[in-house]
């Protein structure tokens, strides 16, 4: 493994560690306000966070010459489409957050492992035995964590469920973009595209109050300053020298921080059935990144 590949894998393990982390924050948040109030704000202050970064980075590059004109037309087009389907996997990932616990939604979020290497099939990307079978003890495994004794499907784990397809998209349209794109200045435009859209919802379907927001102020700084603005910026970077398999397998570790933090910070406790199905899913997770 070379230098850069090194430095890419110890980003995304950052990265994981601070998502596993924000799902307590995110948890947390809902006592105070809606999701989309929430993504809004938190995506919001991530995009304002790279800023100061981003005039930066613009000064070094023209004092050594570097410094190249953003092609408006690939920004604006990579920022709509990588922040529509960022907006979409949050959303989801949110209501359902609404729903159930840290723990469960780390996992099943964790599940677009999965679902990337499948959804390279349409990139004519091969998809090997592994990853198949890896899907099945996923599914097996979300079946156990996620299925009650009246053998439906909970509510929220059913959302994030979704947005693990959305952000499997996500993993995806980054890979093809990031090294299209200036890394820093593309994570802050499709964080302005995810909050503009959350905005739109929450004025749409929630009351946003700034007393709520106030009450909520910790766990907003940690999704907005830390998940979104380090963590999100971190995953562009990483993945400029980092293959999407081998990214998503170092980003599914979140799911295992996750539960860490769900247990050490609220609490939060598996049942025997719900830690096999757990056990399952992370094998499916690992399993699928294996080449055939």
């Amino acid at each position: 493994m070379n230098t850069k590949s090194l430095k890419a894998d110890m980003l995304l393990l950052i990265t994981a560690i601070i998502w596993g982390a924000a799902f307590v924050a995110q948890r947390v948040g809902m006592d105070f306000m809606g999701p989309l109030t929430f993504n809004a704000v938190r995506f919001a202050l991530g995009a304002a966070a790279l800023v100061p970064l981003i005039k930066r980075i613009d000064r070094e590059k023209k004092k050594d010459g570097t410094y190249l004109e953003v092609d408006k037309k690939s920004f604006i087009k990579g920022s709509l489409i990588a922040g529509g389907a960022l907006f979409m996997g949050a959303t989801f990932q949110q209501w359902g957050l609404v729903y159930t616990t840290a723990g469960n939604a780390g996992f099943i979020t964790g599940l677009y492992v999965v679902f990337v290497p499948i959804m390279g099939l349409f990139f004519k990307q091969k998809t090997g035995l592994p990853t198949w079978i890896g899907a099945v003890l996923a599914v097996i495994g979300m079946y156990l964590l996620s299925v009650n004794e009246g053998f439906h499907i909970e509510m929220g784990d059913l959302l994030v469920l979704v947005c693990a397809v959305f952000f499997a998209g996500h993993v995806v349209v980054i890979s093809l973009l990031s090294s299209k794109i200036d890394p820093v200045k593309f994570a802050a435009g499709q964080f302005v595209v995810c909050s503009a859209f959350s905005f739109i919802g929450a004025f749409s379907f929630e009351t946003m109050t700034f007393a709520g927001i106030w009450a909520g102020i910790v766990p907003i700084l940690y999704g907005g300053l830390m998940s979104v603005g380090v963590a999100y910026t971190l995953q562009v970077v990483a993945q400029q020298e980092a293959k999407p398999a081998h990214a998503a397998i170092i980003l599914s570790l979140e799911s295992v921080f996750a539960a860490l933090a769900g247990w050490l910070l609220l609490g939060e406790t598996l049942t025997t059935q719900g830690l096999i199905g757990c056990g399952l899913m992370l094998c499916g997770m690992l399993l699928s990144q294996i080449k055939s």
